[in-house]
């Protein structure tokens, strides 16, 4: 017997002030760590020509600098629900969160696992989101002093720099992870759509996030699923000739 085919019916998760924060959060981070290279080690002198030497390698630095800061308050002005429900999500911890990562383990090798029923986001996007937010702090708290010594003591300078390394290493190992686990892992990979379009599709949506979804369901906002690869026809339990 064939497995059933998984539905094409594809569900909102995220707005579209979302994937905007997103993608200027994302392509900012990596120009700013291009951009840094060069100033962290000769090895990367080459990029100088590419960025228009050492001054446009500042300049634009300062430029992405800028706009890492912007993703926040394009979601909070354009979708303060959804940054709000973000923030309650990180404080609230339950028992299926730390089952989540049991299961999680057991899916990241290969072997047998459950899906722990979950709310909007999960534990491990939780995990993420509170470790980002700490480099963040890290990377733009420390960016000040480095970009305005003349308002700052030399010690605070000084920390500066350290922190602000500290803060992009810790930021590239997240980056990293969460790029594997949301772009190339089989089970994520077609969540991957939630972030370019804010859509993704309803089985993997119920399977993921299945509290979420069921509450969706019983406002009318999501169909039904009979399982997590077919949706219930609207028309199922309605009699003929009705």
């Amino acid at each position: 017997m064939s497995k059933p085919q998984k539905s094409t019916v594809t569900v909102k998760r995220f707005s579209k002030a979302f994937v905007w924060a997103h993608a200027v959060n994302a392509i900012s981070f990596i120009a700013l760590y291009i951009t840094a290279l060069p100033m962290y080690t000769e090895f990367f002198d080459w990029l100088y020509p590419v960025l228009g030497g050492p001054e446009g390698a500042r300049l634009l630095h300062r430029i992405f600098a800028v706009a890492f800061i912007t993703p926040t308050f394009i979601w909070v002005i354009f979708d303060f629900k959804g940054f709000k429900l973000w923030m309650k999500e990180l404080v609230t911890w339950k028992k299926r969160d730390l089952e989540f990562f049991t299961e999680f383990v057991k899916e990241l090798f290969g072997f047998n696992f459950k899906h722990v029923r979950q709310t909007f986001f999960n534990a491990g996007e939780k995990i993420n989101s509170i470790i980002q937010i700490f480099t963040a702090i890290l990377i733009i708290g420390s960016g000040f002093p480095m970009w305005f010594p003349e308002f700052f003591p030399r010690a605070v300078v000084q920390w500066g720099y350290l922190l602000h390394n500290v803060g992009f290493g810790l930021a590239i190992a997240v980056v990293v992870g969460h790029i594997y686990l949301s772009v190339i892992h089989k089970n994520s990979k077609p969540g991957y759509t939630g972030v370019i379009t804010g859509e993704v599709p309803a089985w993997w949506a119920h399977e993921h996030y299945t509290e979420w979804y069921e509450e969706e369901v019983k406002k009318g906002n999501f169909p039904k699923l009979d399982d997590p690869h077919k949706p219930t026809s609207p028309n199922k339990n309605k009699k003929k000739g009705a």
